[in-house]
């Protein structure tokens, strides 16, 4: 398992600050949702969790330094006068809540302090994209209490499906609210990029020109390149999703060509098209000829 001192980076001296300090920056660095896709520091993150979930709790630190990777059955070796472990062991823990802070003070913002939580509940909020882009805030009922007890829940710009936020609203209650942003009628998203399909007129697509394109932020002017058939990509920097933690950053907008072809067209239209398709046809033989 490795020695959990040393993942975290400090010595057996280290108190619970120093504890908790280096947890909150190890976290920063090697939070997925700052490193999409890289499993090695993915990895590295549940080992940091693992660490601080052992070194954070006074009772189970006592038995760790006692008995080492053995700690966790330390009442079979003889070490009654530890009892049970602490709160929040036993599987799903989660360190956003652990030692007084939650997701958005990992990654920038401020944390709640809940020593001495005892009791988690698990609910769910969806948002839409707009929200996610922007940030939102959730009025929800918890589960499991009485009197019945509502919260109001500050939800991040750049959250993801399956972002945890840990609420603290009272003395032995903690409240873990999954994420979940709902799909969109025309954007897709990828990471923090966004990916939409833009309608394009033939000719402009063909000869090049301008189009309009509906950003997160508004409509903005696109430049077509000359001979954009269908699904030539065009990028526009800064126009994707907020980037959870530094809501200053954003992802891209990958935009999609999509040539349209009229249904309407005039008598001169017609005869301009005839035209054309006689002069490709002619050009098609004389280049099958040579």
């Amino acid at each position: 398992m490795g020695d959990h001192y040393r993942t975290l980076g400090i010595g057996r001296d280290a108190s619970d600050r120093d504890v908790k300090a280096a947890f909150r920056r190890l976290a920063r660095r090697y939070h997925p949702d700052l490193n999409p896709g890289d499993e090695a520091a993915e990895g590295r993150f549940k080992e940091i969790n693992e660490a601080y979930e052992v070194l954070a709790d006074p009772e189970s630190r006592g038995r760790y330094d006692a008995y080492g990777d053995g700690w966790r059955h330390a009442d079979r070796m003889g070490a009654a006068n530890f009892g049970r472990g602490g709160p929040g062991f036993g599987g799903g823990w989660d360190p956003f809540g652990a030692g007084g802070f939650d997701l958005s003070d990992l990654l920038g913002g401020r944390g709640r302090g809940r020593a001495g939580a005892t009791r988690r509940v698990e609910v769910s909020a969806e948002v839409t994209l707009e929200e996610a882009f922007a940030g939102t805030s959730r009025r929800m009922g918890v589960p499991g209490t009485v009197p019945p007890r509502t919260i109001e829940v500050s939800i991040p710009p750049g959250v993801r499906s399956g972002t945890p936020v840990v609420v603290a609203p009272a003395d032995g209650l903690e409240v873990l609210i999954r994420v979940k942003v709902a799909a969109h009628h025309r954007y897709r998203r990828r990471g923090d990029d966004l990916l939409v399909d833009a309608s394009v007129p033939f000719e402009v697509a063909a000869l090049g020109g301008e189009a309009q394109v509906e950003t997160m932020t508004g409509v903005v002017m696109l430049t077509i390149p000359p001979a954009s058939g269908t699904g030539r990509r065009i990028r526009l920097s800064g126009r994707g999703m907020p980037v959870l933690g530094t809501p200053d950053r954003r992802g891209d907008l990958i935009v999609t060509v999509r040539p349209t072809v009229p249904g309407d067209l005039t008598d001169e239209q017609r005869g301009l098209l005839e035209a054309y398709r006689r002069s490709r046809a002619s050009m098609d033989g004389s280049a099958a000829r040579a």
